[in-house]
């Protein structure tokens, strides 16, 4: 199983080795912006699905609506640089949120972000899925398959550290920017010589009949879904090599620059060229058709470029789901295993949990982003919202230091005024899809408060009081269970008496063969004839039970002599793992059972076999 371990995931690096794991921005771009850039190859196409339920002539309000997606966009990269310099730890909108506006609006902002990071790599999977189903028609039917096949595989690269996972990103991130911007590129050539006609399906400002407010912010809604990964570069500034805050701003404004250049180039080429969706087929796939002329090299370069991206997008779920579940178990509200370390410097757990629950999310919702993108767009605007108002009360509190506090705050509004009119649009208009938000939501920060109260409680029975008290006992009781007489039961009894100032052999007798215990018993005493020898009868064939009514007994009279009370279970242990299995686990079943005994001390003797 080591092997194994070690071929997938590579050998463990030292804690010294950790500045090798940092990233420069060309790295860090490929690593942490693939969500971001991968939705332009859907953003476009949920616009225009909406607004094709009224009429294809409708497609032109996607021209004003991509320009109030680009204002947002804007105005999310301002604030979420601000972020970067002003919380270079990391954790993004918790930790603003939960400085400025109170614990319970970061736990809503962290509690969004984690099922959002989820939801990040379900929908890029089964994007990217439909991305390769798209060309290669004959796979249709397969997408969940293929999705938890691409989430296994990015869940192996991300346990190999990120150094590898962004090395190995930076072929397909790159791909995917060079062949868009070609495509944007020629397909504007195009339209400026004249080789490619107008085929709008209506003109700009023509009256649509039907049209109302409620469509046009169903329609923005949708396609804000363009701007979900955008702050993934905040939570993850500790990943970056030092000046951290400096190269985490440099490629956030990398970032936004590409994703502003590719929604506005896609959005108008769709209007241009008349494209409508249609069924098995994505609407970037109809527009480097129509770009390149047809179903040539480019157009296969595209759609390749694009599955891969869209497979690749989740991995910045798997770099900043982890950082985020490290900062909320610091603070005590998620379990302490997610600030451990792997075998390569990452957060191991976390990126388990994360591929863990987006593969269930993708077979809950069958593969469908459709039905999956209303939940991501409503998981990522709480947090947005969210960390936009905290920030005007960060400025707030500092405007008396702070140069510049207001037009910074200024851009925070303009943000949190956004966020927040998608995020009332969606409770409007989408709640039919969004519903188990409001269920999911509750629950998790209750859960997210029953784990910090645990650690509250543990921690304050933990902690030593300020006049050290000594409890010395008078001596100790320690009952060896014992099965046959062997050398395991000899090492285990010779180790009690060094331990033990009264020490007890127990053994459980059942119906099957009597002669056989009498045998055992007689062998004992020949033996060890100075050990008392207590023989517990069992009519239901079960040793725990007795094992548990017999040790209670004898701890309780211990304690009114002040002694204390150990079992010592031995176990013998063979030479190769797998041989294990091949023998019954009482031991295992005893630890358990008195694991939740008070006073009751376990202890274990191993005897290693040679052969």
């Amino acid at each position: 199983m080591n092997h194994l371990k070690r071929l997938l995931v590579g050998k463990p690096l030292k804690s010294s080795e950790e500045g090798g794991q940092k990233l420069g921005k060309f790295k860090a771009l490929a690593m942490l912006s693939s969500d971001a850039l991968s939705s332009v190859a859907y953003g476009t196409e949920q616009i225009v699905l909406v607004l094709t339920t009224l009429s294809a002539a409708a497609i032109w309000y996607s021209l004003p609506i991509a320009l109030f997606v680009l204002i947002l966009l804007l105005a999310l990269t301002l604030s979420y640089r601000q972020i970067i310099y002003a919380y270079p730890s990391g954790g993004g909108a918790y930790l603003v949120a939960s400085e400025n506006l109170g614990k319970n609006a970061g736990l809503a902002a962290g509690g969004s972000l984690l099922i959002d990071y989820m939801l990040t790599v379900a929908v890029s999977t089964s994007a990217g899925a439909e991305a390769i189903i798209s060309a290669i028609p004959a796979l249709y039917g397969h997408q969940v398959a293929i999705s938890l096949v691409i989430i296994v595989l990015l869940t192996t690269m991300n346990l190999r550290g990120m150094s590898e996972s962004a090395s190995f990103l930076m072929v397909p991130v790159y791909l995917f920017v060079a062949s868009i911007t070609a495509m944007i590129l020629w397909g504007l050539y195009q339209i400026l010589t004249g080789a490619i006609p107008y085929h709008a399906t209506a003109v700009v400002g023509g009256v649509v009949p039907g049209i109302t407010m409620a469509l046009i912010f169903r329609a923005f809604s949708s396609g804000s879904s363009s701007l979900t990964g955008v702050e993934a570069i905040s939570n993850a500034v500790p990943f970056f090599k030092k000046p951290r805050e400096h190269n985490a701003a440099g490629t956030l404004a990398i970032m936004a620059t590409i994703l502003g250049f590719f929604f506005a180039g896609i959005t108008f080429l769709n209007y241009w060229y008349g494209i409508v969706p249609a069924p098995k087929v994505t609407v970037l796939a109809q527009v480097a058709a129509a770009t390149f002329g047809g179903h040539g090299v480019m157009y296969y370069v595209i759609q390749f470029a694009t599955a891969l991206i869209l497979a690749v997008a989740a991995n910045t779920g798997f770099s900043a789901f982890p950082v985020l579940a490290y900062n909320m178990a610091k603070d005590k509200f998620l379990p302490h295993m997610y600030l451990d370390r792997g075998d390569r410097l990452g957060y191991s757990n976390g990126i388990l949990t994360l591929a863990v629950g987006s593969g269930l999310l993708i077979a809950l919702f069958h593969g469908s982003t459709e039905r999956l993108i209303p939940l991501y767009a409503v998981g990522v605007f709480i947090p947005f919202t969210l960390s936009q108002t905290g920030m005007i009360r960060h400025w707030w509190k500092r405007h008396v230091t702070e140069p510049g506090w207001l037009g910074k705050s200024v851009a925070n509004f303009a943000g949190a005024l956004i966020s927040f009119a998608i995020l009332v649009i969606l409770f409007a208009y989408r709640l039919p899809d969004i519903w188990p938000f409001f269920i999911i939501m509750p629950a998790l920060v209750v859960v997210f408060y029953k784990i910090h109260d645990h650690y509250s409680k543990v921690a304050a029975q933990l902690r030593l009081p300020s006049t050290v008290q000594t409890h010395e006992y008078a001596g100790s009781t320690v009952i060896v269970l014992v099965g046959n007489v062997t050398r395991v039961t000899r090492g285990a009894l010779n180790y009690a008496q060094t331990i033990g100032d009264y020490v007890i052999a127990m053994h459980v007798s059942m119906d099957e063969n009597p002669n056989k215990e009498h045998e055992t018993q007689s062998e004992f005493k020949q033996d060890f004839p100075d050990v008392r020898f207590v023989d517990v009868h069992s009519s239901y064939r079960s040793v725990e039970g007795p094992v548990i009514r017999f040790v209670d007994i004898i701890a309780k009279n211990a304690a009114k002599r002040n002694f204390t009370t150990t079992v010592l279970i031995p176990q013998f242990v063979p030479r190769k793992r797998w041989q294990t299995i091949l023998h019954n686990q009482t031991n295992i079943r005893l630890r358990a059972a008195f694991a939740s005994r008070e006073n009751v001390i376990i202890a274990t003797y191993s005897y290693h076999l040679k052969q």
